[in-house]
């Protein structure tokens, strides 16, 4: 592969081009410093081989972290549970759990959507142009990857604007986390960010814990019976359990599209060559794709605890810490990626960590990827050229932890 300094302006300047968050740091150029480093209280791991290991090793990387939260970052616990939070839970139990919705994942399950995720896409499209507009995450990437979840869970697709409401109220926050004790009169500030996040969470269950009743009454077709009717070593689950789960699937369910279909686009504007060849070649879709989640990782970091004392790379992190993965700057680690500034479809192979690996990888990447695949191929069909609106600036989600669009105008 040759990058031949092929779009040279879009490679040293998308951070600036974009107005993209200093927080996003793996955004503004190759990063320096340790690969392991304690700050604000935690152990952030930023390579490559590091978090490759990391998620290979579920027993001393535990992801049950609100053990190691300290208590005065954690909320009431009426207030807030993660029981059967699988993103939360560790073997075996972990594992019991995964395989209760998996069978709603299956490759054939996933591709009999296509038809669905095609006529969605063209029918939020027609909408779209019919008010002579096109807004892309309200227009579509948020819109479609909401009403296939939901009519796979089973709770009415019309109610995404309450989903929205919840999803903006607990991955919108721009403050960094950090486990060390808040400077004096902070507390109120603190306080108020948690009840900010508290809010959306109870309305979220309370929500999704009604339809839960509904189905143990009036059993259906869907993803929540099978949820409230499944057992894991005999025992049906709590309400608790099944409500998370639920939680789980409809906010990562949708979520991880949005961001992937929003920040594809992004790059195909930022790298019109990119765009050009993918035109010429819609067999390279998906590589636009995965190379989209590697350039622009939508989770951008998560976190596991240590169960032991444990090296990693050439650092010894001792027991029951708090360990930040940043997935987004392990994906542009120079020992794993050569130009890793350089959005590169041609990479090959491309083993990227933008659905994690390991145990937890993540549940719905097929379906993400089917519905990033269909909608692209599609604006690439309905679109002359995927041109960001000079006029109404491109808006990133200022979470930290994420990188996605929240407002993306195309001409």
């Amino acid at each position: 592969m040759s990058t031949d300094r092929r779009d040279e302006s879009a490679r040293t300047g998308i951070a600036e081009r974009y107005h993209l968050s200093k927080q996003h740091f793996w955004l503004h150029g190759p990063r320096t410093g340790p690969q392991v480093e304690f700050e604000a209280g935690m152990w952030n791991v930023y390579g490559y081989p590091e978090v490759h290991e990391i998620f290979g090793d579920p027993a001393t990387f535990s992801s049950d972290t609100m053990r190691v939260i300290p208590e005065h970052l954690l909320p009431d616990g009426e207030d807030f549970s993660l029981k059967g939070f699988i993103t939360q839970i560790d073997p075996p139990e972990h594992g019991k759990l995964r395989k209760l919705v998996s069978s709603a994942f299956t490759r054939k399950i996933v591709a009999d959507l296509e038809p669905r995720i095609a006529s969605l896409t063209h029918q939020l499209l027609d909408a779209a142009r019919e008010r002579g507009r096109f807004e892309l995450v309200t227009d579509l990437a948020y819109p479609l990857p909401v009403i296939v979840i939901a009519e796979l869970l089973g709770v009415p697709s019309s109610d995404r604007a309450l989903f929205k409401k919840w999803a903006d109220g607990l991955f919108e926050r721009d403050s960094k986390v950090s486990l060390a004790e808040p400077a004096e009169g902070l507390d109120a500030e603190r306080d108020a960010a948690m009840e900010a996040t508290l809010k959306p969470w109870r309305e979220m269950t309370s929500y999704l814990a009604a339809h839960a009743a509904e189905r143990r009454r009036q059993p259906r077709a869907d993803l929540l019976t099978r949820l409230v009717e499944a057992e894991v070593d005999g025992e049906k689950l709590p309400d608790d359990q099944v409500v998370n789960f639920a939680i789980v699937l409809l906010l990562a369910g949708h979520i991880t599209t949005t961001m992937l279909l929003g920040n594809t686009v992004l790059c195909l504007d930022a790298f019109p060559e990119e765009q050009a060849r993918v035109r010429a070649d819609r067999s390279t879709v998906p590589a636009v794709i995965e190379e989209s989640l590697r350039f622009l990782t939508p989770f951008a970091a998560l976190g596991r605890a240590t169960t032991r004392e444990v090296e990693l790379g050439g650092v010894t992190i001792p027991a029951d810490q708090l360990l930040m993965i940043w997935l987004g700057a392990a994906n542009r680690d120079p020992r794993q990626f050569r130009d890793p500034e350089v959005f590169d479809p041609r990479r090959d192979p491309n083993p990227h960590l933008g659905f994690g690996r390991g145990i937890h990888f993540c549940l719905g990447a097929p379906l993400a990827r089917l519905e990033g695949r269909v909608a692209l191929d599609i604006l690439l069909d309905r679109f002359d050229t995927l041109r960001t609106d000079p006029d109404d600036p491109v808006v990133l989600m200022p979470a930290p932890t994420m990188t996605g669009v929240r407002r993306l105008a195309l001409l």
